[in-house]
């Protein structure tokens, strides 16, 4: 199936804008929630057509009138101490998005998740989309997250299928998110490695996760979950030195003890909840458990169910970084 006419909430983040780009390219027309006048103008920018509003719009369904597909990218992403309105935003917001799809006819979702629905501070190694959510999530983040994407395939039946994609460390082009804050960590003397950063990691190029969104609105079953990467994973430190290096900055040297990280994060987590907020540390266990042991993710179901394949490699995502130069 190809989209015939497509609603993208988000459309002016990382993730969104690429989506913008790659519909726009192949023709379809796409129209792109946005909260604000910059919003607006960044995705007017990109060739779709902005419908000014938020995740909670009483008029949200008027806005994808037309359309067949949605693309529900938005989300809070932050992975500190969590807040009611970051559960408003993913799990209300997606209640709120799928009751207007619905009410304006939209025949297939995808709706954008990620393997923090599965951390719980242990290592996930090769794992596939029959791993089970845990019990206590690591934080607000992939607690709301999860919840979001239960929400979200509980809701798909017949003539409205919903299905959900997985991405693990988004990176490449246009990135305003993880890299930037790496870039900076380095820079200020503050980015170290965990236990040297030896361990394992999936990743998914931009590039990759809007194939693999295509590919799950086209052919994915409703009511799934797909694992979306760029295939063979890096060890954790190669990569994000790569990454660094690509942007002209020096890779940290400095590793510090795994097991002390966590301390601080285990406590740091109580004392913020016991002081409402009032006293914090650097480290959440959310924030630990991204990047602090291994997560690989078996992409075996998206190749087989959905044809996916990635579209560029690592190494030349690195490349494509060089050349954008700093």
């Amino acid at each position: 199936m190809t989209p015939q006419k497509l609603f993208i909430t988000g459309g002016s983040g990382y993730l969104g804008r690429n989506l913008v780009r790659h519909y726009v390219a192949r023709g379809i027309p796409v129209i792109a929630l946005a909260r604000s006048d910059a919003a607006a103008a960044s995705v007017s920018q990109l060739g779709a057509q902005p419908w000014r509003g938020d995740l909670q719009a009483a008029d949200l369904s008027r806005g994808m009138a037309g359309c067949d597909s949605l693309i529900h990218a938005a989300a809070d992403t932050d992975h500190g101490r969590g807040s009611a309105t970051q559960t408003a935003t993913n799990l209300a917001g997606t209640r709120q998005v799928l009751n207007a799809a619905e009410q304006a006819g939209i025949a297939r979702v995808v709706h954008i998740s990620t393997e923090s629905v599965l951390l719980d501070g242990r290592p996930l190694v090769d794992v596939n989309e029959t791993h089970p959510i845990p019990r206590r999530p690591v934080g607000s983040y992939s607690r709301s997250k999860a919840a979001a994407e239960q929400l979200a395939l509980s809701r798909s039946r017949d003539g409205f299928a919903v299905m959900a994609v997985r991405p693990r460390l988004v990176w490449g082009r246009d990135d305003t998110t993880a890299l930037p804050q790496l870039m900076a960590a380095a820079q200020s003397g503050q980015l170290a490695w965990i236990d040297g950063g030896h361990y394992a990691t999936s990743s998914t190029h931009i590039a990759n996760l809007c194939v693999g969104v295509d590919r799950a609105l086209a052919k994915g079953r409703g009511g799934e979950a797909y694992f979306i990467t760029d295939g063979a994973p890096w060890e954790f430190r190669a990569l994000i030195s790569a990454m660094l290096a690509a942007k002209g900055i020096t890779p940290p040297d400095k590793t510090v003890p795994r097991w002390l990280l966590r301390t601080m994060a285990t406590v740091g987590d109580a004392l913020t909840k016991l002081t409402d907020g009032g006293v914090t540390l650097p480290i959440t266990m959310q924030s630990f458990a991204t990047s602090a042991v291994e997560v690989t993710l078996d992409i075996t179901k998206a190749q087989t169910e959905l044809g996916y394949r990635p579209v560029i490699s690592i190494e030349q995502g690195l490349a494509e970084m060089r050349a954008a130069g700093t």
